[in-house]
């Protein structure tokens, strides 16, 4: 009975990586994958198989799209730069800065909490 109390009152801190979740709105669903400001991400899968090259076709592999991330971005930066976007994906220069945010979102999350375990 005393252990099931102290776990309690353990669980009720928040650990830094939950923290750091709850700050930047991210959340993970077994179903749906990541889900930031409330938008699942996976269902950008379309925009981030273009913008990796076909490397990436979901957002679940961090690690995938960490290393890729360079490639992505400078993608987005060249579309946005030229103001030629894919009417295809619906890509615009707003959801285009949105994706980027998202990506280093999930890049951030990645590099801190799951790179080194």
């Amino acid at each position: 009975m005393l252990n099931k109390l102290a776990g309690l009152f353990k669980s009720s801190k928040e650990s830094a990586e939950q923290l750091f979740l709850k700050e930047h709105h991210i959340q993970f669903d077994q179903v749906q994958g990541y889900i930031i400001d409330g938008i699942v991400v996976n269902e950008l899968s379309e925009r981030l198989a273009y913008f990796s090259n076909r490397k990436l076709s979901h957002f679940n592999d961090l690690k995938k799209l960490y290393f890729t991330a360079m490639i992505i971005n400078e993608k987005i930066d060249l579309e946005i730069a030229n103001q030629r976007f894919v009417a295809r994906l619906g890509n615009t220069e707003e959801n285009l800065l949105q994706l980027k945010q998202m990506i280093k979102k999930l890049n951030d999350y990645y590099r801190i909490f799951l790179r080194d375990k």
